[in-house]
């Protein structure tokens, strides 16, 4: 799949191009629904499929009080489309100037440096453009206007209630992981960049590798049982998400730590990709770094059991 910063890099000379557009945090499975379309849309008639989305979620830049945390890491959200069939993503720069386009005029846009656009798929409930002053029913008179298809999908339903990118989120928050898979439509992780931190860790016998989740999701603090990929390689390891209560630090920050199980070598600046199996315990304070030591390895013993 290749990444364009631009509609008009995407060159698709007599092809047709179809189109999704959408934020797709968690690319979960209403998203799913609307790539899939476009795909199908674009394999018909042996033309492109291109997912169009954003480098940061809108309230980033147009409601910062109400910008919530990504469920994906940007890597993690193009490699579940890359898996889709989408033949290209085109990664829109999300700032302030652009969030002032009016939506008209952004498709228009699109249908001009496309080329070709024969069709867009959407949510039935999407909005777009400065003031969210698009939505299906311009998308369908531009699309009469232009010659392009619009479809303009309801959400999926699980359970009597729609899936969505705000019910994963808190589904994540309050440790209902389970849930939070059946949504996506496949096991939830949390992913980053290995990042340098205190070494802690290391000093204590157990190195751990630091991801950097700023910006994410994260489930209830505590221990877990994991798996972690690295560059399609597949361990087991024990995670830790919490402040380190029992390690002395002016500014506790939230902190993601993994220990892969035999496994040693140099992490540092490659994404790291963790599923929960199981959780272990609750984060806790302890009397000192000799009993945080001990429980540490009570529960890699422990995770060794479940696994």
């Amino acid at each position: 799949m290749k990444t364009l910063s631009a509609a008009g890099e995407l060159r698709p000379g007599s092809r047709k191009v179809s189109a999704a557009i959408g934020m797709f945090d968690g690319v979960h499975l209403g998203h799913q629904q609307v790539i899939r379309q476009t795909v199908e849309d674009a394999r018909q008639h042996e033309g492109v499929a291109v997912a169009i989305t954003f480098d940061c979620h809108p309230n980033s830049v147009v409601a910062p009080e109400r910008n919530p945390p990504l469920i994906y890491s940007q890597s993690q959200k193009l490699r579940v489309i890359e898996s889709l069939g989408i033949d290209s993503a085109l990664l829109i720069h999300f700032d302030r100037m652009f969030s002032e386009i009016p939506g008209e005029q952004f498709i228009r846009g699109l249908a001009r440096d496309f080329g070709r656009l024969h069709s867009l798929c959407v949510g039935s409930a999407f909005t777009f453009g400065f003031r969210r002053g698009g939505n299906v029913d311009l998308l369908k008179r531009l699309g009469k206007e232009l010659k392009f298809t619009v479809h303009g999908l309801a959400s999926v339903s699980l359970g009597g209630n729609g899936v969505s990118s705000t019910r994963i989120r808190e589904a994540i928050r309050t440790g209902d992981l389970d849930a939070a898979s059946q949504m996506l439509g496949r096991a939830y992780s949390l992913g980053g960049k290995v990042v340098h931190g205190r070494e802690l860790g290391g000093k204590l016998g157990f190195p751990t590798a630091n991801v950097d989740v700023a910006g994410l999701a994260t489930p209830p603090n505590g221990v877990y049982a994991v798996h972690a990929s690295v560059q399609d390689r597949q361990y087991r390891g024990v995670a830790n998400i919490g402040f380190r209560p029992t390690l002395q630090n002016a500014n506790p920050q939230l902190q993601v730590e993994v220990h892969l199980l035999d496994f040693s070598g140099d992490l540092y600046g490659r994404e790291l990709e963790i599923t929960f199996v199981e959780k272990l315990r609750d984060e806790q304070k302890f009397p000192s770094r000799e009993a945080l030591q001990e429980q540490i390895r009570r529960d890699i013993e422990t995770a060794r059991r479940i696994f």
